[in-house]
């Protein structure tokens, strides 16, 4: 199969595999092994967990190209465009690129079927192996034991946090998706835990395997002073003073201080000084995480889509927003908790608007509607034709010192970008 263009590439691979997700290693393996037979590869960073991957992608990023190393960076999913998966030296890769890797899978996969998640992997695996990269850092997609990212061993696997999510495929205990997350750790390779109470299974399988293990409170730690922080390692402060975080959020210090220990695990194969450490703490990015966009009406992104999430995101609320009056547009997918979504940011929503997305995975507004109803919110308004009617409803209510929060799915996210600016502040 050809074709010239990104988008028709990606309408073929999406209808292709019999199922969207299909988990297991077996088949996107064997199509890698025949696209890189030496299996070469960069230093590799694989992060897995439920909340807070992008966050620690995002500060190794930053971190490893203030030191002037070369990086690629897998993540998903995007916000506006596909290539934003895929990130070399800082900037997405061309639509070029990605076509071409796929002719590549294509010409090695013969009758091998690949889901749409899959061929996305495999493109970026092949686009950065013939990049000349210091480094790739790889984001989990879902799970860890059975996700297509666990065909590459890790220089160092990181688990951020375990919530419950993804039941279908994971589980429904945080013990038995800690199972399936602790997937990505290998025999003597570093596994990183920064998860504050990590279910037992997590910390089990990987001595079981016999990882070294360094997980947050225990090998690792930080400590917030009045104007800065400090990070320390086995019991002795590694570094004093540092700055605040780009990325807002208190959750940040944890995601901030389990990359740390990635990078000074790595120590020796890609050294970072003190400067480099202040420079990518500063200079991460993250779209749609905590996000603020000014204006005379403030909009907050934020793309957290389960309870854990959600509760950083009220907790954020609280500690930068305690005054204002919250106007929310909300959707989530239908698969999600909504109810306990619901439940956690009804305190703080003055006003509820539901928004109409064109996507088979999210929930109608009927749905939604009837969840917030069940939990007795009162100020609540849906039946919009799209989301541009909903925010400019939303915003035609607001009032000087109110904040419009967009928040529960990143499709809710991008459809604000979508609508409102081709560039992602």
């Amino acid at each position: 199969m050809h074709f010239d263009a990104l988008e028709d590439w990606l309408s073929w691979q999406e209808n292709l595999h019999a199922k969207p997700i299909d988990l297991g290693l077996g088949r996107v393996a064997r199509v890698y092994q025949a696209l890189n037979p030496e299996q070469r590869k960069p230093v590799t960073i694989i992060v897995g967990g439920t909340n807070g991957k992008g966050s620690c992608i995002a500060f190794l990023e930053s971190i490893y190209r203030a030191a002037g190393f070369r990086v690629g960076t897998y993540t998903s999913p995007h916000i506006l465009k596909y290539n934003e998966r895929i990130k070399v030296a800082g900037k997405p890769v061309s639509d070029q690129a990605i076509c071409e890797a796929f002719e590549r899978i294509e010409a090695a996969r013969d009758d091998i079927s690949l889901s749409y998640f899959e061929f996305g992997t495999l493109a970026a695996l092949d686009i950065f192996w013939r990049s000349n990269l210091d480094i790739q850092l790889l984001e989990v997609g879902l799970g860890g034991r059975l996700d297509a990212v666990n065909i590459i061993d890790a220089d160092v696997a990181i688990v951020t946090t375990i919530c419950i999510d993804h039941t279908d495929w994971l589980g429904e205990t945080r013990e038995a998706i800690g199972q399936e997350k602790s997937g990505i750790f290998r025999a003597g390779v570093p596994a990183v835990i920064g998860d504050p109470e990590p279910p037992a299974s997590l910390i089990k399988s990987a001595l079981k395997i016999q990882a070294k293990v360094y997980a947050v409170g225990k090998e690792f730690s930080y400590q917030k002073t009045p104007e800065s922080w400090q990070w320390i390692l086995n019991g002795q402060i590694i570094f004093d003073d540092l700055p605040r975080p780009a990325l807002i959020g208190e959750q940040q210090y944890r995601n901030a201080s389990t990359a740390m220990m990635a990078v000074e695990l790595l120590q020796k194969k890609l050294p970072i000084e003190t400067s480099n450490f202040i420079q990518g703490l500063t200079n991460a990015h993250l779209t749609g995480r905590f996000q603020l966009i000014d204006g005379e009406i403030p909009v907050l992104l934020d793309v957290g889509h389960n309870p854990q999430a959600v509760r950083m995101l009220a907790a954020g609320l609280e500690t930068y927003f305690p005054k204002q009056r919250i106007h929310a547009i909300f959707a989530m997918m239908k698969d999600k908790d909504i109810g306990g979504v619901v439940q956690i940011m009804k305190p703080y929503v003055l006003n509820w608007y539901i928004a109409p997305l064109d996507h088979t995975r999210i929930a109608e507004q009927s749905v939604i509607a009837e969840v917030l109803k069940e939990q007795k919110v009162k100020n609540l308004a849906y039946g919009f034709s799209d989301f541009t009617e909903t925010f400019n409803t939303a915003l035609t209510n607001a009032r000087q010192g109110d904040l419009v929060l967009i928040f529960g799915s990143f499709f809710l996210v991008s459809a604000y970008f979508n609508a409102f600016s081709k560039e992602m502040a």
